[in-house]
């Protein structure tokens, strides 16, 4: 025997509901009884569990890249900002407005090249493998071996 219920549905969502049972070739009412019976089944906690769990994993994923990239774009700029401390000396004083332009100049040029490079889709990032080697790095056996560059590389100083 079956009882009546009356339930209020919003417009679109009975809309949905009606969209379905035109589709299945089902009644209203079968549409309604199978998402009850299927919230209300042991399992349903499961998939509804599922519903959520996938998104949150590929959230997690996404997170854990960014926080990859962040950390590869704070210890790129620290090992610049190393190697510039390491090797520019001081400037006289009649020497610092000359360089001021010098690294206006360069700034912008660098601003150009950046653009250029991200506009074709270039990006440091995708040039680092995804399994750096974890080793500890070797030791250190002259005093610009932790730099990956030496001063006699950089250009236009």
């Amino acid at each position: 025997m079956r009882h009546r219920m009356n339930v209020y549905f919003p417009p679109e969502l009975l809309k949905q509901i009606a969209d379905l049972a035109d589709r299945k070739k089902l009644s209203r009412s079968a549409i309604v009884e199978a998402a009850v019976a299927s919230f209300l089944s042991p399992d349903g906690a499961d998939r509804r569990e599922a519903a959520f769990t996938r998104p949150l994993d590929r959230l997690s994923r996404q997170v854990q890249r960014l926080e990859r990239n962040v950390g590869i774009a704070i210890e790129t700029l620290a090992l610049f900002i190393r190697f510039w401390l390491t090797i520019t000396p001081p400037l006289p004083t009649d020497a610092q407005a000359a360089a001021q332009l010098k690294g206006r100049q360069r700034y912008e040029g660098f601003v150009e090249a950046l653009g250029r490079r991200l506009q074709q889709g270039q990006s440091l990032l995708h040039e680092i493998p995804e399994d750096i080697n974890t080793q500890a790095p070797p030791e250190p056996t002259h005093p610009n071996a932790n730099h990956e560059f030496s001063p006699s590389q950089s250009q236009d100083r």
